[in-house]
């Protein structure tokens, strides 16, 4: 039976707390990655180099969270998580500005720490990288976020892949153009490579949703029955900045 919008908007929910920590553990961390290496495993599609940057290995992940979270919750509650991950990325980038500005101890210093610090995490804790991400962050969930609440409603909940997959080929487009052109803007990444990353940043995304997509039913189906609802968009304001509930 299907459960639309079943004890409104304002109930509690089991799960929903968990799937929040884990959407925005993922966030971070993939963040971080994204600052410390470019990956290159020597393949090239139509004379294009394939490198990415380490982040695009569990960024991704954070989409089919996104995914789960407006499919089942509803895109208000969503709104709520997309910008609770905003600010929690802002902090840890400040963190780690902070630390790379206080003064390292002098055996540290010699051993190289504050060159390995700036080479590894410089990226997250300097204006580019941190602008790069919370901008492309932003847009790219909330485009995600909109287009899947807006295709559930178009399909009437059927064929859960169409939008699943649909949604992230709309937000991993904005996500992966605004990072790589706002990173390279700001000197993060070299206009070199631009091409590069933007292509192969999309292109492993989007294939990271598509072989997902049986773990995305089968976690849906399992929230969906867990919290006994079912959340359809048919009345939601979709601004991000509209209050939060």
């Amino acid at each position: 039976m299907r459960r639309e919008n079943l004890a409104g908007a304002d109930r509690q929910y089991r799960y929903f707390d968990l799937v929040m920590a884990a959407f925005v553990t993922v966030l971070i961390v993939s963040n971080v990655a994204s600052s410390a290496k470019i990956v290159d495993w020597g393949v090239s599609l139509f004379g294009v180099r394939l490198a990415f940057d380490g982040g695009t290995l569990l960024f991704p992940v954070s989409y089919i969270f996104g995914d789960i979270l407006t499919e089942v919750y509803g895109y208000r509650r969503s709104r709520r998580v997309i910008w609770t991950g905003f600010a929690c990325l802002a902090v840890s980038a400040g963190v780690l500005w902070l630390v790379r500005i206080m003064p390292g101890e002098a055996t540290w210093r010699q051993a190289g720490g504050q060159a390995a610090f700036e080479q590894a995490l410089g990226g997250m804790s300097t204006g580019g990288i941190v602008l790069a991400s919370l901008v492309a962050y932003w847009a790219g969930e909330f485009s995600n976020s909109f287009v899947l609440a807006r295709m559930k409603v178009l399909t009437n909940g059927r064929w859960l892949w169409t939008r699943t997959v649909g949604s992230t080929l709309v937000g991993e487009a904005v996500d992966s153009a605004a990072f790589i052109s706002i990173a390279s803007l700001t000197g993060v990444f070299p206009w070199s490579l631009f091409l590069t990353l933007v292509l192969t940043n999309y292109i492993f995304k989007v294939a990271i949703e598509v072989v997902m997509t049986p773990v995305t039913y089968r976690i849906v189906a399992f929230l969906k029955n867990a919290e006994h609802v079912d959340w359809y968009d048919r009345k939601t304001n979709f601004n991000p900045f509209a209050r939060q509930g």
